[in-house]
């Protein structure tokens, strides 16, 4: 008689009959979706024309002019390798640096005027009234080109028949002759941009005074805040980011007037108005130097990229008071 083995029979660890061994659990990777695959291509697919345009029309012709500024170069020869001397020359040229000098006391006038109008524009426009009428005039300056806006002026200022003139010969003052004196010229230039471009930077400052919270001035009056204490203690604090960028954008513009220059003086008179750009096209285009051109061009990204960083450092555009 066979007796039964009384051994319990073998079993296997809990959760073995899966793959995975006990208190564990099983880790496999699922596959990407396919729709983020396919809005990756999408993505690429919008994003190839602007990069297109931005590796020819931007990046292309830096890496070139840098190229250039290192050689002698006049369409007519091939590019011939003169290493530093166009540096050189550009830091022993007067003409150079009286243009940056020019370029500065326009930068100066024009940034200060335009962004004092353009901000206590904003103010009364988010404090006062918003109406879309109102900031489409605004506006209306701004849809104009540089060279209509310069023409326009320049018929307007006219020292014998602009109207202008003859307002203020009715007055009984005499006849300015505003862009043909140099020291009424490059003022008048810069305030003919300030004209053009001031509704738009005002638009700017309106929509980062529509981020500013409403309730913010509503306590402030309950306090007892005047209009005046609540612009200082509330409205530029808060704006102060927004007020950065638009700083740096229009100083960046600033340096690289040329077009309102080139239609009302043409760099006169006796090189007053003759700013960077306009020095640098006439080396280029006129005088066929296209090395030395690209050289000074060069100088002027150097100069714009170093006021670019200290601007966004010393104003904290990257950061925010708001809580």
């Amino acid at each position: 008689m066979t007796i039964a083995s009384s051994s319990p029979p073998s079993r296997l660890p809990l959760g073995d009959a899966t793959g995975a061994g006990t208190g564990t659990k099983s880790r496999t990777r699922r596959p990407a979706p396919r729709e983020n695959q396919g809005d990756g291509r999408l993505a690429a697919v919008f994003i190839a024309p602007a990069l297109l345009g931005f590796v020819v029309f931007l990046l292309w012709p830096t890496l070139r002019g840098i190229y250039l500024s290192f050689t002698r170069f006049n369409l007519l020869t091939p590019a011939e390798w003169v290493g530093l001397d166009n540096y050189v020359r550009m830091v022993h040229d007067p003409i150079f640096w009286d243009s940056l000098a020019v370029t500065v006391e326009y930068v100066v006038i024009n940034i200060g005027v335009q962004t004092t109008a353009a901000l206590a524009i904003a103010v009364l426009l988010q404090r006062l009234t918003q109406s879309a009428l109102l900031r489409g005039i605004v506006l209306t300056p701004y849809l104009m080109s540089n060279v209509v806006a310069g023409l326009v002026w320049l018929w307007i200022l006219d020292t014998q028949l602009g109207i202008g003139n003859e307002i203020i010969s009715a007055l009984g003052v005499d006849r300015i002759a505003f862009l043909n004196d140099e020291t009424w010229a490059i003022p008048t230039i810069a305030l003919i941009n300030v004209w053009r471009h001031v509704g738009y930077t005002a638009l700017l400052l309106f929509a980062g005074l529509q981020a500013i919270p409403g309730d913010m001035y509503e306590a402030a009056k309950v306090d007892g805040a005047s209009e005046w204490r609540m612009f200082w203690r509330i409205t530029m604090p808060l704006l102060r980011p927004v007020l950065a960028v638009v700083l740096i954008m229009t100083v960046i513009g600033s340096f690289q007037v040329f077009d309102t220059v080139a239609v009302t003086t043409a760099g006169g008179p006796a090189n007053a108005t003759n700013v960077l750009q306009y020095y640098i096209y006439g080396s280029a285009f006129g005088r066929f130097q296209f090395g030395y051109a690209s050289a000074m061009s060069v100088a002027l990204l150097v100069v714009l990229s170093a006021i670019t960083v200290l601007q966004y450092r010393l104003t904290r555009a990257g950061q925010t008071d708001l809580g």
